[in-house]
C-alpha cells in the first residue's frame, strides 16, 4: 500500500466511525446521555486497558532517541504559545488552559497515527516516540492539573502526582510500561478479556464523538472563531515545523526527521474531547479542535511527505 493510500485508509476509518455516530443520534437511537455514558466508558474502562496493551507491546527504548526530543520540541512550543496567547487575549484560566494546549499540542497517534506510520512511513514503530511522550508524561500531567481544578482540590506539585498517577488512564499506561520494561505479560486467560475490552476505547471515543457533533452546539457556537483558528494553526502548522526544524538541527537522518515531522502533523487526538468531557472543561473547543484538525491536516500530512519524503 503506497502512502497516499496508507493516509486515506487511516482518515476514511475515522471518519465512518465518527459518521455512524452522528447517523445514530440523528435518527434518535443514541441520545446525549448515550454520548456521556459511551465517553465515561472509553474514559475508565476501554482506554486504561488498550492503552496498557499498546505500551506493552512498544520498544520503550524507541524513546530514548534524538526524535523524541524533536517532538517533546514541538509540544512544547505549540503548548507553550497557546497558554501565552489563550491567557492574554482570551482570558483564559486553569483547566481551560489545560483543554487548550491539549488541542494544540496532542497528536492522534494510536488510532491515526498506528496506520499512518505503518503505511505511510513503512514502519508502525515510527509513532513510538509521540505515543509514550504522551502516554508517560503530556497526559498525566494534563491529567492531574485538571483533577486539582476541582473544587476543593489541593494544587500543590504532590497532589498533583498523586491525582495523575492514580487517574484510571495513567494507570494503565504504567502498568504497561512495566510490562514493555519487564517483558512480563498477562496469562492468556487475563489477557483475552482484557483484549476485548481495549478493542472498545476507539469506537467508543468516535462514537460519543460523532454523537457530540450532531447533537451539541453548531460548531464554532461556543468559542472565538479567532481562537480556534489558532489552536488548529498550532496544531497543524506550527508543531511540525517546530519538529522539523529541531529535527534538522540535531542532524537525524532523513527518515527520522520524516516521521517524526508526519507524525507531529496529525490531527488533535479524540481523546482530548472525552478528556474534555469527562471533566466539562471547553468540549465545544475540543470538538472542533479535532474536527478541523482532521481536515486540516490531511492537506499538512501530504505536504510533509511531498516535501521530505
Amino acid at each position: 500500500m503506497g502512502a497516499v493510500e496508507g493516509i486515506v485508509l487511516g482518515f476514511v476509518t475515522v471518519a465512518a466511525v465518527i459518521a455512524v455516530g452522528a447517523l445514530s443520534a440523528h435518527l434518535g437511537v443514541l441520545g446525549a446521555e448515550a454520548q456521556a455514558v459511551l465517553a465515561r466508558t472509553a474514559f475508565f474502562i476501554g482506554s486504561p486497558a488498550l492503552l496498557m496493551t499498546t505500551v506493552a507491546d512498544a520498544d520503550v527504548g524507541d524513546v530514548i532517541s534524538g526524535g523524541l526530543v524533536a517532538t517533546a520540541a514541538g509540544v512544547a512550543v505549540a503548548a507553550v504559545l497557546y497558554v501565552v496567547a489563550a491567557r492574554w487575549v482570551w482570558r483564559r484560566r486553569g483547566a481551560d488552559l489545560v483543554v487548550g494546549a491539549l488541542c494544540s499540542s496532542y497528536v492522534n497517534a494510536g488510532n491515526l497515527g498506528l496506520p499512518i506510520a505503518a503505511y505511510v512511513l513503512g514502519d508502525a514503530a515510527y509513532v513510538a516516540p509521540t505515543l509514550l511522550l504522551q502516554l508517560l508524561v503530556l497526559q498525566p500531567l494534563a491529567l492531574g492539573l485538571l483533577e486539582g481544578g476541582a473544587p476543593g482540590r489541593s494544587s500543590s506539585l504532590g497532589a498533583v502526582l498523586g491525582r495523575a498517577l492514580s487517574n484510571p488512564i495513567t494507570v494503565g499506561t504504567l502498568l504497561g510500561l512495566l510490562m514493555s520494561v519487564t517483558g512480563w505479560r498477562l496469562p492468556e486467560i487475563v489477557a483475552a478479556p482484557v483484549g476485548l475490552v481495549a478493542d472498545l476505547a476507539v469506537p467508543a471515543m468516535l462514537l460519543a464523538y460523532g454523537v457530540a457533533l450532531r447533537l451539541g452546539p453548531r460548531l464554532g457556537g461556543q468559542d472565538p472563531a479567532a481562537e480556534v483558528t489558532v489552536v488548529v494553526a498550532l496544531k497543524v502548522v506550527v508543531q511540525p515545523v517546530v519538529v522539523w526544524v529541531a529535527a534538522t538541527a540535531l542532524g537525524l537522518d532523513g527518515a527520522t526527521v520524516l516521521a517524526v515531522t508526519v507524525c507531529s502533523a496529525l490531527p488533535t487526538a479524540q481523546n482530548v474531547f472525552v478528556i474534555a468531557t469527562r471533566y466539562g472543561r471547553r468540549p465545544s473547543l475540543a470538538r472542533d479542535t479535532v474536527l478541523l484538525s482532521t481536515v486540516a491536516s490531511t492537506a499538512s500530512i501530504a505536504g510533509v511527505v511531498a516535501l521530505l519524503g
